[in-house]
């Protein structure tokens, strides 16, 4: 009998079909402290996650630049993108985005009011 052809080594990365590093995510909930054992499923888990999320804000953020007429996306973009989603807004509702600036708006009290149509005609 001939021996068993080797298998080619296989990333958990590639495994799961992410993009996000799964090993060193182990290795860093491992060194982190969050707790004293930590799951085989747990890293692939996360990595899921945080590439989902990853996605989803770049998404947003390119539509919020094509908006602009921009080809590339800045903090401005992201801000945009997460402070007009609600859920993602209600997830970063802590987070400070360096150089974001802040939402246009302008309360309704200090619009100026809208005349009627019959003081205009009289004009």
């Amino acid at each position: 009998m001939a021996p068993k052809a080797k298998k080619a080594a296989m990333s958990r990365t590639k495994k799961a079909g992410l993009q996000f590093p799964v090993g060193r995510i182990h290795r860093h909930l491992k060194t982190g402290g969050y707790a004293d054992r930590i799951g085989a499923g747990a890293p692939v888990y996360l990595a899921a996650v945080m590439e989902y999320l990853t996605a989803e804000v770049l998404e947003l953020a390119g539509n919020a630049a094509r908006d602009n007429k921009k080809t590339r996306i800045i903090p401005r973009h992201v801000q945009l993108a997460v402070r007009n989603d609600e859920e993602l807004n209600k997830l970063l509702s802590g987070v400070t985005i360096a150089a974001g600036g802040v939402l246009p708006n302008i309360h309704t009290v200090l619009m100026p009011k809208k005349k009627s149509g019959k003081e205009s005609q009289e004009l």
